[in-house]
């Protein structure tokens, strides 16, 4: 009988996201015969007014341990702003005071934390979700420990050298999402043999969503043009661009009869409405907050667009694919990979909000040149992105020897 790996999975996010979801579909079908999986988060984070991870994780019979994180205390301010204040000069010297108080408050307890756990719970693979620089403390914990370190790449990583040193010494395998996250990780220093890509992908069987009832209860009519964005309302979506170019369309085609539907919240969102307001299309624009089911606000869409800073391989640009939805994407890391330009959707470089208005105008105004990007798009995932590809190419990492 083949050996079952017992396999401690590490995730130190705070928020539920794209990479939560991805994690989750790989947890519901992997092979438990061979595969006795445990997860360790920092958090149990909920979605919306949803569930909490703990109680998905439960659903589908799959343990978590939270790790609870606590307040920065007092003493550890206090010291770091007498560092910089008495280090004024030095820059670097500013950075190593800060480390080494995190190292004590913080970072220490928490690698203490998930050796104890390891040891006890029997463990022989420790995999860890998201990105290195997310991922430090469990590095540290398994380099103390006879363990495997797998790390899951989702997003493109921010690396510094120590952290790709530390890396480079203990991991066993790093799976990318794309080939551009993969990229990423050699041109920082990362070992080629440690990297392998596993793309992010979509159950392209699952039941889709009713494109008409959505639009009713948004108040949408059917002879609307719907613009839409799926993510977090943070800095590095770059929603702001999508505003500021779908201002320069309306003024463009002033008498177009559009929407624009930003589903998703975050610390931008305020600021999102003041720019709305201010360009003159707040009565166009509709922001829903999170949403537990994402995918039915996809099908209200006739166009989806992405203007990221940096993305992994991101799912929701698959989903909109196979609702064949047309997709404008920055040509940024992960998203350049899924899109093949002006033949499976259309691509501007990041920031260039003219020629994203430009896209917007094209995608709005030709019919044939949508329906020939979404059939198109429509084919490569389902040829390419299918979910089972996925799963058993992580199950062939997390089961090699």
């Amino acid at each position: 009988m083949p050996q079952r790996h017992k396999i401690l999975l590490l995730d130190t996010g705070k928020e539920w996201g794209g990479g939560t979801n991805s994690m989750l579909e790989l947890l519901k079908r992997i092979n438990r015969e061979k595969f006795d999986i445990t997860c360790c988060f920092y958090s149990d984070y909920s979605r919306a007014e949803g569930q909490t991870i703990g109680q998905v994780l439960n659903g589908i019979g799959i343990p978590l341990i939270v790790i609870s994180q606590h307040k920065q205390p007092a003493w550890a301010k206090i010291a770091k702003e007498l560092g910089r204040s008495l280090l004024f000069f030095s820059r670097s010297g500013r950075k190593a005071v800060t480390r080494h108080i995190d190292t004590l408050w913080r970072i220490r307890p928490n690698v203490s934390k998930i050796e104890t756990i390891f040891r006890e719970g029997g463990f022989d693979t420790l995999y860890m979700n998201n990105q290195p620089g997310s991922n430090e403390e469990g590095y540290l914990a398994g380099a103390k420990l006879r363990a495997r370190i797998i790390q899951h790449c989702r997003i493109e990583p921010v690396l510094t050298p120590p952290l790709v040193k530390l890396v480079n010494a203990h991991a066993t395998k790093i799976i990318a999402v794309s080939h551009g996250v993969e990229r990423v990780l050699l041109q920082h220093g990362v070992r080629p043999e440690l990297c392998t890509t596993v793309n992010n992908a979509i159950d392209i069987h699952q039941p889709l969503p009713d494109r008409h009832a959505m639009r009713h209860r948004l108040n949408i009519d059917d002879d609307t043009f719907v613009f839409g964005s799926i993510g977090s309302l943070i800095p590095r979506k770059a929603s702001h661009h999508t505003l500021a170019a779908l201002a320069q369309f309306s003024r463009r085609e002033p008498d177009a009869k559009w929407k624009m539907v930003l589903v998703g919240e975050g610390a931008e969102r305020a600021a999102l409405t003041a720019q709305a307001k201010e360009l003159g299309i707040e009565n166009n624009v509709i922001f829903t907050g999170f949403q537990n089911t994402p995918f039915d606000y996809l099908a209200t869409f006739d166009a989806f667009i992405l203007a990221s800073k940096s993305e992994g391989l991101p799912r929701v640009v698959l989903e909109a694919m196979l609702l064949k939805i047309p997709v404008i994407g920055s040509q940024v890391t992960g998203t350049a990979e899924l899109i093949d330009h002006e033949s499976t959707g259309l691509l501007f470089p990041w920031s260039d909000v003219s020629q994203l208005a430009q896209h917007l105008n094209n995608i709005w105004a030709d019919a044939d040149l949508r329906a020939r990007l979404a059939a198109a798009a429509y084919q490569n995932v389902c040829h390419t992105y299918a979910i089972e590809n996925y799963v058993s190419g992580v199950e062939a990492v997390l089961g090699a020897h």
